[in-house]
Order: C-alpha cells, then structure tokens, then sequence
C-alpha cells in the first residue's frame, strides 16, 4: 500500500512538471498531499512549522548565494572575454581552436563561476560571435558551447557540490579536491574530441589566423585576475587557510576589485549581479523546501529504507548497482534539472550506495568519489536530449540554429563524457588522488 502512494507521489511530481508548474511547487503539492494522507492534517501543520528553520539555520548553507554572487560578479566584471581571448591566442590557429578556446575558457571560468548555466551564457556571448565571425558550423558552435558550459559546475567551486557534500554531510574542501582533476580530465577531453572531430568534418571549424608571440604574451594580461581569484581562494580551501564559506566571501571581495579594476563592473551592473543572485537563491531555497517536503512524505511510505535493503541484497555485483544506479540519473538527468534531481533523490539512493563495497574504498572515500560520479551524470544531463538545459541557454543567443541541429553534434561530447565516466568508474584514485594532500 505505502509503495503505491509513493509511486502516486512520483506520478503526480512528474505530471505537474509536464504542466509547467514550478518545480518547487511540483514536488511541495504531492508532498503535502501524502504527508496528510499518511498522517493526517495535524501532523503535517506540526511539520512545516519548523521546516523552513530546520533547513535554512544552516550555517554551510550561506556558501550557496555567496559563490552564485561570486560568479555574477565575474560575468559582470568582464573577466570571461580576457579567457576567451588568452585562449583563443594560444589555439585559434588550429582547426577547431575556437572551439578549444570556448572550452579552455569555460573551464577557467568556471573556477570563479561554480553554475553550469552561468558559464554557458556567458562564454557563448563572448565566443559566438568570433565563431560566426570565422565561419564556424551554427550546430557545431552551439554544441561546444553548451558542453564547454557544464565545466561550471566540474571545476571548483561548484554549487552543485556544496549541496551534495550538505546533503550527505561532506567536508566541502575534500569534495572540490576530489573534483578537480576529474574537471580538468574533461576539459581535455573535450579539447581531444573536437581535435579527433576535426579529422573527419574540417570544414565545421576554420582556423584562425596564427597570433605572434609578443602578442600572446600580452593577452595572457587578461587571465591574472582569474588567476589569482582560483589560487586564493581554492588554494586557501585545501591549505585549510579558511573554510568554504570564508572563501567564498573572500572570493566575492576579489572578484568585485577586479571588477571595478578593469572599469567593467559599474554600480548598475553591481545591483544587476545582486539582484540575479537573490532571484537563484531563492530558486534554489524553494526547490529545497519542495523537496524536504517529498521526501518526508516519501519517508513515512519506508520507500527509502525498502530501496536500500533492495539495492544492499540485489543478486548483481556492486559495481553492476553502481552502473545501474548511474544510468537512472543520466535518464532522469534528461526531464529533470540537476538541484531537484539531488534533493529528491539522494536522501534514498546515497545510503544505499554507501552499503555497497567498492574497490575496498572506505566510508568518506566512497562518499566523495561518489559524489564525484554524479557530479559527472549531472553534467551529462545538461546537454543531453530532450531537455538539455544549457543547448536551450545557448539556443537563446543563436535564434538562427534551430536545436535540433545543435543536438546533431552534441553526440561529440557526449561520447567524451561517456569515456570520462568510464575512467572514473574504473579508477576512482583520479577522484581521491589529490583529496590526501587536503587538511
């Protein structure tokens, strides 16, 4: 009986969303709904009284609007373009450099932004043009830019990541460690896949003309500021100099100098950046709200608990669950947005992973490789069909190239993704490596 009302509340989630209501509002609804029809009225009055404090009180909670201001600044500060530029001077002249450029520089901007959608507008409004400007393939332009977009939230500091180590109650510094060099390992593949891409269809992708070296030389003036950005702050991260929410508010102070330095952050664009950032946050607050409310509806049906012994007794190996449980998110990842996806589903599925023995890894070792393992399906899930997020952010700055055509080459991508997946799986030291030498 409860697994029926459980179904039902999944049903009616996913039936509200195919109407368009907010998302908050499509898992709040159900919520209630089976809170009362488990419970009662009473119960869920004496429930929501203090569920808005037992979730924003807090304190880790603050690093959220803190790195999303952090990344508004950036985008209104101008630091993108200098990116862009450095790295379009040291690869442009290569057939797909331009296209290496725009991932080169998602990346970089990515270690100040920490939101996938932020990096994809706003690299694109700097690197389409120039991709226009060469004849690059509308498709193939649009395609880069929207999985160079997903290293916002692959390079630290990442928002996504902070929520996960909230929610599973990880050190947030040992997260981004464990997340850095699987966020390099896709730049770099991404970098390869256009280069191999080149190969076969040279003709989506014109070279530049080749830059003198003086010349980059004095381009790579523009990268400082980021520069210095990433190294104080995830620099004093790991060196345990300060926590992640000091950082992110040290960050916050850099990036607005830098701003107002380089004449580019002006009091207008200062008030634009904090209004985008109280309008994401509360966003993201409300989507917490909605899910805390599913979920307890979804805990009174003992659905979480049923899961975990069923996933604990499964008669397949521990690495075949961990696949099957990977390839649910890259589905859900593909009607879902990424927030929602983790606060709905995580308080089911992290207990049942954590049960599973994998490669001899430790509890917290598990945790953040597994962390790490969804953060990659999430970034898939951003660019893959039917409704990959960033193709429509960047859809919105290329009117001209319908979204079909943008999908067309997304596959390039996506196959650099599924390999990156594969090592990950596979070796989990690229994820742990570099966690030992954080305090």
């Amino acid at each position: 009986m409860n697994l029926g009302v459980a179904a039902g509340l999944f049903a009616a989630m996913l039936a509200l969303m195919a109407l368009r209501v907010p998302i908050w509002a499509a898992m709040f609804v159900p919520g209630v709904l089976g809170y009362v029809w488990l419970s009662g009225p009473d119960p869920l009055l004496a429930f929501l009284k203090g569920l808005a404090f037992a979730r924003f009180s807090i304190y880790d909670l603050s690093v959220v609007p803190l790195f999303l201001l952090m990344g508004q600044l950036a985008t209104q500060g101008g630091l993108s373009a200098g990116l862009f530029r450095a790295a379009a001077a040291f690869v442009g002249h290569w057939r797909g450099g331009l296209a290496q450029a725009s991932v080169l520089a998602s990346a970089a901007f990515g270690s100040v932004c920490g939101s996938s959608v932020a990096t994809a507008a706003t690299i694109a409004q700097v690197a389409l043009p120039e991709m226009r400007r060469y004849r690059y393939d509308g498709g193939f332009a649009t395609a880069t830019l929207a999985a160079g977009g997903t290293l916002g939230i692959l390079i630290p500091p990442s928002v996504v990541l902070v929520l996960y180590a909230i929610l599973t109650e990880q050190n947030i510094a040992r997260l981004f460690a464990a997340a850095l060099l699987p966020g390099i390992l896709a730049a770099a593949l991404y970098c390869v896949a256009i280069a191999l891409f080149m190969r076969v269809r040279p003709q989506l992708g014109p070279p530049d003309a080749r830059m003198p070296m003086r010349r980059r030389l004095d381009v790579l003036a523009g990268v400082v500021p980021v520069t210095v950005i990433f190294i104080i702050v995830l620099g004093g991260i790991y060196g345990g100099v300060f926590t992640a929410t000091e950082a992110a508010a040290i960050g916050v102070l850099l990036t607005a100098v830098a701003g107002f330095a380089a004449r580019q952050l002006t009091p207008r664009r200062l008030g634009q950046a904090l209004l985008a950032t109280a309008q994401t946050t509360g966003a993201i607050f409300m989507i917490f709200i909605g899910a805390d409310m599913l979920n307890a509806a979804l805990a009174l049906t003992q659905m979480p608990a049923q899961v975990a012994d069923l996933i604990a007794h499964v008669d397949l190996s521990p690495l075949a669950v961990l696949v099957a449980v990977l390839l649910f998110y890259i589905v859900l990842g593909g009607v879902m947005d990424e927030m929602s996806m983790l606060l709905l589903t995580l308080p089911v599925v992290f207990p049942a992973v954590m049960q599973l023995p994998l490669f001899g890894l430790g509890l917290e070792d598990k945790a953040l490789w597994f962390g790490v393992l969804l953060l990659t399906v999430v970034n898939i899930g951003l660019i893959a069909p039917p409704v990959g997020l960033n193709v429509y952010v960047v859809g919105m700055q290329a009117r001209d190239v319908p979204v079909a055509r943008t999908y067309r080459y997304v596959f390039v991508f996506l196959a650099a993704d599924a390999l990156r997946l594969a090592l990950l799986v596979a070796l989990p030291v690229l994820s742990l490596w570099l966690v030992q030498f954080v305090r």
